[in-house]
């Protein structure tokens, strides 16, 4: 049995944006709240090159001291869970007493026991059509980032790509063929996303955009555009 308990103070960045939750419930490690974090989202049926970049993007995320934000469903959701490994919070659109879906039921309750589940919802709550759509609002609004690995234009990950853009937080997206993921090529086509084309200078670009600070030393060796594993060993 889990212990479910109430946040008490709502993030900062909820705060900010429409219709902000009024009330959080948790199990788990809250203090992921605290770190950097990255929202993880996209399709259930994913194809094989997005299953295997949604992984290695979110293990990266994780390795560079992120946290990987996403809402358990099947598909992407779940693969960024799990290459994130402890670093991760699941929001649900479900209260946290019913375990949901059944299909991630081990991986849920890995994340209660080892990382951090939110919902806004007390006890008893299955989750609704409309309760995943109020859910995606609280992903992207936790987040500094979205990184949407596939989606198709009609999609609830468009819905949080929306989000997004409506609360300011940058969206990256994996380039794909023509044919496929229509909803991230129309992102790109519109210039509403940026393109991953390089998983290493993605992860500088993150610490770039979300950490800058005014005449940061930092940002100023990163402008020489040093070797990846030359700027992880430095700092």
């Amino acid at each position: 049995m889990f212990d479910i308990q109430t946040l008490g103070n709502i993030p900062e960045s909820l705060k900010k944006i429409k219709n902000p939750p009024q009330e959080l419930f948790f199990v788990g490690n809250k203090e992921l709240l605290n770190r950097k974090k990255i929202a993880i989202i996209g399709t259930r049926r994913p194809i094989s090159y997005a299953k295997d970049m949604t992984l290695k993007i979110s293990k990266r995320i994780s390795e560079n001291g992120g946290v990987v934000v996403s809402g358990a469903a099947m598909g992407i959701d779940a693969l960024a869970h799990i290459g994130a490994g402890e670093n991760t919070i699941a929001v649900m659109a479900n209260s946290l007493d019913i375990v949901y879906p059944k299909i991630n039921k081990e991986l849920i309750k890995n994340i209660y026991s080892k990382s951090l589940a939110l919902s806004e919802y007390g006890s008893s709550y299955e989750a609704r059509q409309y309760s995943f759509v109020l859910r995606n609002r609280i992903v992207v609004g936790l987040s500094d980032a979205v990184v949407i690995t596939q989606a198709d234009i009609d999609s609830g990950s468009m819905r949080s790509a929306e989000f997004a853009l409506e609360f300011q937080k940058p969206i990256f997206v994996l380039p794909h063929r023509y044919n496929e993921s229509s909803g991230t090529n129309m992102l790109l086509k519109e210039k509403k996303a940026i393109a991953i084309y390089d998983i290493d200078q993605f992860i500088i670009q993150l610490v770039i955009e979300i950490k800058r600070e005014p005449n940061d030393v930092v940002i100023e060796y990163l402008k020489s555009n040093p070797d990846y594993n030359d700027a992880v060993a430095k700092y």
